[in-house]
């Protein structure tokens, strides 16, 4: 914040300067928002077309363990974010807990990592609807739908909160019924209330190799994809920052997570595996292009529903439209907070008259428009490409979630603060983040370990699976060397103060230094 800005506010001209020109953020989404949010964030292609091949990889009983597995780091990392975001409500959550209880270049990487991530996904989803758009408009050029998709994404975002959060929840329900459909379905076929399922049940878990199929590789791999398919679930901490009674709505949304995930993936791939064997080649050909193979789609044609395929398109095209809408709202809040915090350019803190970073959007919005790459190249090869770039990202922000959840109790305990005074208290801690940490490392490095294992090592494969890990490690060494930042020690840690919550709230919204802290 510039200088004048800080002396005319002293000086008490601040409440008419921000009568006329809106500079903070709007406490728009409501409870309903938030758990939408969090819920339709995390479900997407990952669950509609690719839970096929995960089964076809890892065999229904590997394929459960995994988003078993996952779906419990998942909520850890929930609890962990959640005890964070009541504390501090801020749209730059990984940002700031980073900067405030790790170390200030870790919050710096950490933000750009994320802003990048969220970005370039946009990206991936705009060149997903072209695909998804070419199974009725085969002659179209795809171009012309991501022009439209990015146009309608960025309107949303650019109205206001309210605007994003709305478009968000009636995204997610579509998905949400979808999934409640599958699943009501797919237990009736397996019941014999509706004919189709007469050759699955238990017995498909005893074809070949299965339950387990493809061994340690197998469930490292699909552990891979099923944590890319949970991504999303941790915008409740951007969406904080402009949640109403953040205290009170950002628990009940962290609690409300676990069953959703629980019914929606782990539920959905129960009745996958127990209705299609793993050997059926039609899930060894789950891709984006190819919708009509989605598992599915699938045990709907069984069913006898008649255009399966057109309505499991239509569902995932709102998937991906859900998911650019959720990534554009998420990569802007990010840049916004990093520019409050001097830590990004200053133009991308303004903030327009209906309560929107609308540079930090329009940043965004063009790095967005890498879809039109598809101009020039196949669109399969530049989905490929762009989801290349922002695989490693997601990742890194759940470990950065970890690492400060630890350290935030932790140097909260050791200055003599009382956990009653916190308005949500993580109840797996220390056991949580550790467990996230500890899972999300082994996931993110073992990912491509047979690489290595090779005569010929594929250095191209290589490069493309890691290089988020070295690009983060330099943003941050470049930062400390620049800055000559620091680790936060636990004594000189600052936390909020439980008597002047109210008041942190509302310069966070503003992007001021927080008052009322405590050491």
């Amino acid at each position: 914040m510039a200088p004048s800005e800080h002396d005319d506010r002293r000086s008490g001209g601040t409440r008419n300067a921000q009568a006329d020109r809106p500079s903070e953020l709007r406490r728009t989404l409501s409870a309903r928002h938030l758990t939408m949010i969090a819920v339709g964030g995390s479900i997407g292609t990952g669950l509609f077309v690719a839970s096929g091949a995960t089964i076809a990889k890892a065999g229904p009983g590997g394929a459960l363990l995994g988003y078993v597995l996952i779906g419990i780091m998942v909520y850890f990392l929930m609890t962990s974010l959640g005890e964070l975001a009541a504390a501090m409500p801020v749209s730059g959550s990984f940002s700031t807990y980073g900067a405030r209880y790790v170390e200030d270049g870790f919050g710096f990487a950490l933000g750009w990592n994320y802003w990048y991530n969220w970005a370039v996904t946009v990206a991936v989803d705009l060149v997903a609807a072209q695909l998804v758009m070419a199974y009725w408009f085969p002659d179209v050029p795809g171009f012309y739908w991501s022009a439209l998709f990015l146009a309608i994404t960025f309107g949303l975002n650019a109205m206001s909160a309210r605007g994003f959060g709305e478009a968000e929840f009636w995204f997610a329900l579509i998905k949400v019924i979808a999934v409640l459909a599958f699943v009501t379905m797919g237990v009736m076929m397996l019941l014999g209330i509706i004919r189709g399922g007469e050759t699955g049940g238990l017995a498909n878990w005893t074809v070949g190799d299965a339950p387990f199929a493809g061994g340690f590789a197998a469930l490292i791999g699909v552990a891979m994809v099923v944590g890319f398919s949970f991504q999303g679930t941790e915008l409740i901490g951007i969406a904080a920052g402009e949640s109403k009674d953040p205290a009170r709505n950002l628990p009940r949304a962290v609690r409300q997570v676990f069953w959703r995930i629980l019914l929606f993936y782990v539920a959905a791939i129960l009745v996958i595996g127990l209705l299609i064997p793993y050997t059926d080649p039609h899930l060894l050909r789950n891709d984006v292009e190819d919708i009509s193979v989605s598992p599915f789609a699938l045990i709907f044609e069984r069913a006898g529903l008649l255009g399966a395929a057109s309505v499991m398109n239509a569902v995932v095209l709102t998937s991906v439209l859900s998911a650019g809408n959720s990534g554009m709202y998420a990569a802007t809040r990010m840049l916004y907070s990093l520019a409050r915090e001097g830590k990004a350019p200053r133009i991308f803190g303004r903030i327009s008259r209906s309560g929107v970073p609308l540079w930090a959007l329009l940043a965004t919005t063009v790095v967005a428009a890498l879809c039109f790459f598809t101009f020039l190249f196949s669109p399969n090869d530049v989905y490929i490409w762009l989801l290349n770039t922002s695989g490693m990202t997601g990742f890194i922000a759940w470990l950065g979630i970890a690492i400060s959840h630890y350290r935030f109790r932790r140097g909260y305990v050791k200055q003599g603060n009382s956990l009653a005074d916190l308005p949500y208290v993580s109840p797996f801690f220390p056991f949580g983040p550790i467990f996230a940490f500890v899972l999300c490392l082994i996931i993110t490095l073992g990912q491509n370990y047979q690489a290595f294992l090779e005569d010929k090592i594929q250095w191209g494969g290589v490069v493309a699976t890691y290089i988020g890990i070295p690009l983060f490690l330099l943003i941050w060494a470049g930062y400390r060397l620049t800055r000559g930042s620091r680790f936060v020690s636990y004594r000189d840690m600052r936390f909020p103060d439980a008597r002047a919550r109210s008041e942190y709230l509302d310069s966070a919204l503003r992007g001021e230094p927080a008052t009322g802290e405590s050491r």
